[in-house]
């Protein structure tokens, strides 16, 4: 069973960042840093294979992997400078960058799809809600537990001052 409260923060950011709690810090498994290669993004969203769909179908579908490897290679490499900086990122975190950065694209077409075809569509047993919603909710529960584990969110990345003794500090 999970301890109530806040995750206990990484070792290396405590180094970095100082331990104002004086609380021990965990021992942890320590992974030497390596700087990540971005992956092929046109084996992460293949082309469109044929369906026999009408030509303007797969070019509209091509146009979306298109885009969805565009959202993905601006997020990573928006994302990985600074999670080296932050953390030290090993071999072992790229599968989990790369996930991240498939559910921001995911979502990023999901919406697109949303706005296009809008929340609700006429189907074989009259009007039913677009599938995109329910894949949406579910990236962006997935998301958000990346966000948490790479430790990007702005709570993740709140700390006290330390050795702050003014009486105006925002965290008395």
């Amino acid at each position: 069973m999970a301890k109530p409260g806040p995750k206990p923060a990484p070792a290396l950011k405590l180094v970095r960042e100082g331990n104002p709690g004086k609380r021990p810090v965990r021992q942890q498994v320590v992974l030497e840093p390596a700087s990540l290669a971005e992956p092929d993004w046109t084996a992460v969203f293949p082309s469109v294979a044929s369906y026999g769909d009408s030509p303007y179908a797969k070019k509209v579908r091509q146009g979306e992997i298109i885009r969805a490897r565009n959202i993905a290679r601006r997020e990573w490499r928006r994302v990985v400078p600074v999670l080296i900086r932050m953390c030290g990122l090993a071999d072992i975190d790229e599968v989990t960058v790369l996930d991240y950065c498939v559910c921001r694209a995911r979502i990023d077409q999901g919406e697109r799809a949303l706005s296009r075809d809008g929340m609700l569509q006429l189907g074989e047993r009259g009007w039913q809600k677009n599938g995109w919603t329910t894949i949406l909710g579910q990236y962006r529960t997935q998301l958000a537990r990346y966000i948490g584990e790479l430790g990007l969110s702005p709570s993740s990345r709140l700390t006290a001052p330390a050795g702050d003794d003014d009486d105006d500090s925002v965290f008395d």
